[in-house]
């Protein structure tokens, strides 16, 4: 800080000064002369002995003319008080001595990773012993070193950055099924699964129910086992899979280990089926399952609990009367796809049908039927009770289900 400003003698003049210099703001660089000038100015002007007026034109003028904050004047005027000077304190911080350097730090991280961390009375031995025993001479430090002091160099930033270690998640490589949405181009045989837990009561786990719908002809069956378990699911599926009256050619369901496992991989590939499970991020792969098991069997079946016990009279329950009902008397909403004026596929659903109408509907449907199925006998079977009578069937059904429940 360099500046002459001998020719200043009152405090008047410095007033005018003030005056002059609000618009200016002036920053100080060099701190031992801005605090030798602070000091001479508050000398020159007896500060001490002007009246409380002239006192704040004084710290005005040096807030000014140095650019320091007005708490950090009052510091330094107080200092000026205290002891007639104005000057930098010296740092009285206590600091410890340095013994272990970088290098030591590094080596002890190098030890801790080889030994896979152990504890610290096990690694101070081990440096102990690296140098009396083994003469490695880098460890002349380390082998003083005590157990506490090892876990407080294990906080320092040199042995966190030679210690980590990080290794990437590796992905869990199950080959079974393909990672794929199916494509069935307008057949059907594509079938979506999916499972829906009957809740928790104290413990105890509910029954749990398999959904199974086909996804040009939404044809559905349901299922109800006691526990998702291997023993009890892999005989459902191969039962519901033999009841639909075309031939299967994939089944798709979600990542879970209810479905992809070996049990069910053995199973599908004794009935030639292809099995696929949904992507990752693609939540929309097993919509139409999804809804299904809201739209169908929470409605028919609730959200309260059922035990176990009752799985057999809920799965019998589902083959007399609730799949057929599904299959032959439900109405089901089907798209119809069109491209809107900006090149988007759309979907309208204005088209309403059973299951059954819809199979019965396709291009050479009775190409996809299994042998010893044919269409007059499946339109026999919607035709034997009315939708409305079927229904009733179904209610009166559900209500002795659940009065014995």
């Amino acid at each position: 800080m360099d500046m002459d400003d001998n020719h200043l003698e009152s405090v008047a003049q410095l007033a005018e000064l003030v005056k002059l210099s609000q618009s200016i703001k002036c920053t100080s660089v060099n701190r031992p002369e801005a605090y030798e000038w602070i000091g001479r100015t508050l000398s020159r002007f007896r500060y001490v002995s002007e009246s409380k007026k002239n006192k704040g034109i004084i710290k005005r003028y040096l807030i000014n003319m140095t650019g320091y904050s007005e708490a950090q004047i009052d510091k330094l005027i107080r200092r000026k008080m205290e002891t007639g000077k104005v000057f930098l304190k010296e740092r009285t911080q206590h600091t410890f001595p340095v013994f272990y350097e970088a290098r030591d730090i590094i080596l002890l991280a190098e030890v801790m990773r080889a030994g896979q961390y152990q504890n610290g009375r096990a690694i101070q031995q081990t440096l102990r012993d690296m140098y009396l025993v083994y003469k490695d001479l880098r460890f002349e430090r380390l082998q003083h070193i005590s157990v506490a002091h090892i876990y407080n160099l294990k906080q320092t930033r040199i042995y966190q950055s030679h210690a980590l270690e990080y290794t990437k998640t590796r992905p869990v490589a199950i080959p079974i099924g393909e990672r794929r949405k199916p494509q069935p181009c307008g057949k059907p045989g594509f079938i979506r699964v999916d499972s829906v837990h009957q809740g928790d009561l104290d413990r105890e786990k509910g029954v749990y129910h398999i959904n199974l719908v086909d996804e040009i002809t939404q044809w559905e069956l349901v299922g109800c086992v006691a526990s998702i378990s291997e023993a009890h699911l892999a005989p459902l599926l191969e039962e519901l899979l033999t009841q639909l009256p075309f031939t299967v050619v994939n089944f798709h369901s979600d990542n879970g280990s209810e479905y992809i496992n070996y049990v069910v991989a053995r199973l599908l590939g004794k009935l030639l089926v292809h099995q696929t499970k949904s992507r990752a991020r693609h939540c929309n792969d097993n919509a139409l399952a999804e809804s299904k098991n809201g739209a169908v069997v929470r409605k028919f079946m609730g959200y309260a609990h059922i035990p176990k016990k009752y799985a057999v009279e809920i799965n019998q329950f589902y083959q007399e009367y609730l799949n057929p009902y599904l299959n032959f008397h439900r109405y089901c909403a089907f798209p119809t796809e069109y491209m809107d004026i900006h090149g988007k596929i759309r979907k309208k659903y204005e088209t309403y049908l059973t299951p059954c109408q819809k199979l019965l509907g396709l291009d050479q449907s009775e190409r996809y039927l299994k042998p010893g199925v044919n269409m007059r006998g499946l339109n026999d079977m919607q035709k034997s009770r009315s939708h409305f009578a079927a229904a009733q069937e179904l209610q009166k059904a559900k209500t002795k289900l659940f009065t014995r429940m």
